[in-house]
């Protein structure tokens, strides 16, 4: 994954916004993964890069901040970094994806609520300026381009929509279906 030009990118950069529990998260990762599996070049398909951190200040001015602070940090990358403070989320969920969402304890409790098992990945440079990953699901359907879905929180129509999406840019994956009755 840290050699995608993008997530190195922000792996290097991101300490810079000086953010608690922070993580790249998610498309940018397990999509590079699938790039190079498949053999595709590096950032095919992918539509931005997702920017975890956890603060307790759930302002949206405080996030906004940081927001036009990565902003100014990732303008000249070639997919938008979307930064988004996990502590809110609770806030806005339930509007956009139309199911309510208790508040995350901090950004692994957010990764662990990925629409798909095979999203539920975040990489951060540690103290010792080596990468750190979390999966908590491990590697193998990643590695196996299988796609399950994650019912912790995301609603079956989210899962569908990525997944119908994914399978057009990866045709080589294989998408569970939400119900478990057959694997498509």
């Amino acid at each position: 994954m840290t050699a995608d030009p993008t997530v190195r990118a922000v792996l290097d950069r991101a300490p810079a916004l000086g953010l608690p529990d922070s993580w790249l998260t998610a498309g940018v990762l397990f999509q590079t993964v699938w790039n190079a599996l498949t053999g595709r070049v590096a950032g095919t398909g992918i539509r931005d890069a997702d920017f975890f951190y956890f603060d307790a200040d759930t302002s949206w001015e405080a996030e906004d901040a940081v927001i036009r602070a990565g902003a100014e940090l990732f303008g000249d990358l070639p997919v938008p970094v979307e930064i988004r403070n996990e502590a809110r989320v609770h806030l806005w969920y339930e509007e956009k994806f139309g199911v309510p969402a208790a508040p995350f304890r901090d950004c692994a409790d957010a990764i662990d609520s990925f629409a798909a098992v095979c999203c539920c990945y975040g990489i951060r440079v540690g103290a010792s300026s080596t990468p750190e990953v979390y999966a908590p699901h491990g590697y193998d359907d990643l590695f196996a381009l299988v796609v399950r879905p994650n019912r912790r929180l995301a609603p079956r129509h989210v899962y569908e929509a990525k997944t119908a999406r994914w399978q057009q840019q990866w045709p080589e994956i294989t998408v569970a279906p939400w119900d478990g009755s057959s694997t498509a």
